[in-house]
C-alpha cells in the first residue's frame, strides 16, 4: 500500500488550485488548474495502510483506491491507469464533477482531512489522455447479439462501452444532437470542458459502438420497433422532469427551469445559435434550490455578467462539520463551498417563496417570501407575519428532478410496455423491467442521482443483458470487484497494459 508514514509526515491536505475569480468568470473554461505532479505524488502518499479501506465502501463503483493512490505516490502513472480503469469508464468525468462519498468514507478523515482521492483520479485520468495509454479495447469476437441503449448519458454510454467490448453489437440513441446527454448540455464548461468527453467518445467509435443522434425513441422510431430491431434495450434516459413550483405568478416571462437556462448557455458555449436566449447580463437573479444544478446557474450567472446573485433555500442551514447522527463514514449532509459560491452572490436560508410579483409588462419583478416554518409532522409552509419582496428580473427553478419523461414507455401498442412507479422504471434485481429483454440503468430507475452511481449501474446492467443474452459474462460486477490479474480485468476496463 501507500506510504504507511505518509499521513503522518504529510498531515495537510492540498487540494487542486483554482484560476483566479477575476479572471475565471470572464471566461467558460476550467475553474481549476492542474495540480503540480509532485504535490499529487505527496497527497497520494497520505493514504493509509488502513487493512479495511472504507472508500471502497463509499465509492459505489468499488474504485481500487489505495492501490492506484500508491501506484501515483511511485509515480506508476501508466499501471495507475490500468487500475483505475479497471473498475471505473469515464475517471475523468468523476474525478471533477463526483462530490467524492469515497472521501466521506476515508479513514484517515475521522480525525484528519480525508486523502484528496477525487484529485488523484482526475490526475491519472488526464495523465492517461496525455500520453495517449488509452486505446480502444476492441472485442476478440463478436457474439451475434445486438442491443440498444435508449440516453447517452453516463449510464448508457458505460452500459454501452462494456457491452461493445464484451462482444455485442451496440447501438446509441440520442435524441439531442450530440452524445452525452447531461453531460453534454447539463453540467457547465466551466465545471467540465466538452473536448474532455469528446475523447472518450472517440475512444467508444474506435471500438465499434454506433451512435444515433437526433433519434427519439417514441416519436421518430417507437419503442416496440426497438425492440423488435434488436435482442435487449436498456433505458438509460435519465430522470429530466424537473420539479416544479406551483404558486401564484409562475406563469410571468422570466421564471425558468434551471436546465433551460443551462441548455441554452452550453449550447452558445459549443458555437451553436439559440435564439432568444435566456441571459442574466445586468439581471438581478435568483435561484431556487441550493444543489448542484443552483450552482451551475449561480456560476452561469456570475458568467454572463448579472448585476446580483441570489439563492433561496427552503430549509435550514446544513453545517459545515460532520454533525454527530452522520457518523464515519457515511457520507453526511453538510455545506460545501462550490466555486460559483466562492465567486460572489449571496445565500439565505429558510425562504419559502409565497409568490411572484410581476410588472405591467407581464414579466417577474420580484418574489414574495416567508420564513419557512416547520411543522410537528415534518412539512415545512410559509410562517404567516414575516412577508416581504425581495427584488428579481430572473428566476432559475433548481428545485430537483422528480422522474422520466414517459414518451410511449407505459401505454399504448407500441410502448415499451413498462411500469412506472413514483416517477422511475420499475426494474427487478437484475436492472429487467417488467417486459423481457427491456432494461433499465441509472437515473431512470433510481431516480435522480450521483454521476457515480449512473456509472456503477451501467456497468451493472451491461452484466445483466451479458448474463441474460449469453447465460454467463466475464464482465466485473461494479461493487464486487474480481481478483483477476490487470491485463485480463483491462478488457473489460479502458487500458491495454503495456508489455
Amino acid at each position: 500500500m501507500a506510504d504507511p508514514r505518509g499521513f503522518l509526515t504529510n498531515r495537510e491536505r492540498r487540494d487542486r488550485p483554482s484560476r483566479p475569480v477575476p479572471v475565471r468568470i470572464m471566461d467558460f473554461k476550467d475553474v481549476y488548474a492542474r495540480q503540480d505532479p509532485g504535490v499529487v505524488r505527496q497527497q497520494a502518499g497520505r493514504c493509509m495502510d488502513c487493512g479495511v479501506p472504507f472508500c471502497h465502501q463509499g465509492c459505489p463503483l468499488g474504485n481500487l483506491i489505495p492501490e492506484w493512490n500508491d501506484l501515483v505516490r511511485q509515480g506508476r502513472m501508466e499501471e495507475a491507469a490500468a487500475r483505475l480503469h479497471a473498475t471505473n469508464n469515464f475517471p475523468e468525468v468523476t474525478g471533477r464533477i463526483c462530490p467524492a462519498p469515497c472521501e466521506s468514507a476515508c479513514v484517515l478523515g475521522i480525525n484528519q482531512p480525508a486523502v484528496t482521492i477525487k484529485q488523484t483520479e482526475v490526475s491519472i485520468a488526464d495523465a492517461a489522455f496525455d500520453n495517449d495509454w488509452l486505446e480502444p479495447v476492441i472485442p476478440q469476437r463478436l457474439n451475434g447479439h445486438t442491443v440498444a441503449v435508449v440516453g447517452s448519458g453516463p449510464a448508457g454510454l458505460a452500459a454501452a462501452q462494456q457491452l461493445t467490448r464484451a462482444g455485442f453489437t451496440v447501438a446509441v440513441y440520442e435524441r439531442d444532437d450530440q452524445v452525452g446527454g447531461l453531460l453534454r448540455y447539463g453540467i457547465p464548461d466551466f465545471k467540465m470542458e466538452k473536448d474532455i468527453l469528446d475523447r472518450r467518445i472517440e475512444q467508444m467509435v474506435a471500438e465499434g459502438t454506433r451512435f444515433r443522434t437526433n433519434v427519439a425513441i417514441g416519436e421518430d422510431i417507437t419503442w416496440a420497433e426497438l425492440r423488435e430491431r434488436y435482442d435487449a434495450v436498456i433505458i438509460a434516459t435519465g430522470a429530466p422532469v424537473p420539479r416544479e413550483l406551483p404558486v401564484r405568478g409562475r406563469h410571468l416571462a422570466g421564471i425558468h427551469v434551471a436546465m433551460d437556462y443551462l441548455v441554452q448557455s452550453n449550447r452558445v458555449v459549443a458555437g451553436q445559435p439559440v435564439p432568444d436566449q435566456i441571459r442574466a447580463d445586468g439581471k438581478h437573479v435568483i435561484v431556487l434550490g441550493g444543489g448542484d444544478t443552483g450552482a451551475d446557474c449561480i456560476g452561469t450567472a456570475h458568467r454572463h455578467g448579472a448585476a446580483s446573485v441570489t439563492t433561496l433555500a427552503i430549509g435550514r442551514e446544513l453545517p459545515t462539520e460532520r454533525p454527530a447522527d452522520q457518523p464515519w463514514p457515511t457520507m453526511p449532509k453538510v455545506f460545501e463551498v462550490t466555486s460559483a459560491d466562492a465567486e460572489g452572490g449571496t445565500r439565505e436560508y429558510l425562504a419559502s417563496t409565497v409568490e411572484f410579483l410581476g410588472d405591467e409588462h407581464g414579466h417577474v419583478r420580484a418574489l414574495r417570501v416567508a420564513e419557512t416554518e416547520y411543522l410537528p409532522d415534518g412539512r415545512r409552509v410559509p410562517r404567516p407575519g414575516t412577508e416581504r419582496e425581495i427584488p428579481a428580473d430572473l428566476v432559475l427553478l433548481a428545485l430537483g428532478f422528480t422522474g422520466v419523461e414517459d414518451t410511449g414507455l407505459t401505454e399504448g401498442p407500441d410502448a415499451a410496455g413498462v411500469t412506472l412507479e413514483r416517477g422511475v422504471v420499475r426494474r427487478d434485481r437484475r436492472y429487467e423491467t417488467d417486459t423481457p429483454g427491456v432494461f433499465v440503468a441509472g437515473d431512470a430507475g433510481r431516480g435522480a442521482s450521483l454521476v457515480v452511481w449512473a456509472i456503477a449501474e451501467g456497468r451493472a446492467c451491461a452484466r445483466a443483458v451479458d448474463e441474460s443474452l449469453e447465460s454467463w459474462t466475464r464482465l466485473p460486477s461494479p461493487v464486487e470487484p474480481t481478483d483477476r490479474p490487470i491485463a485480463v480485468r483491462a478488457e473489460a476496463g479502458a487500458l491495454r497494459p503495456r508489455r
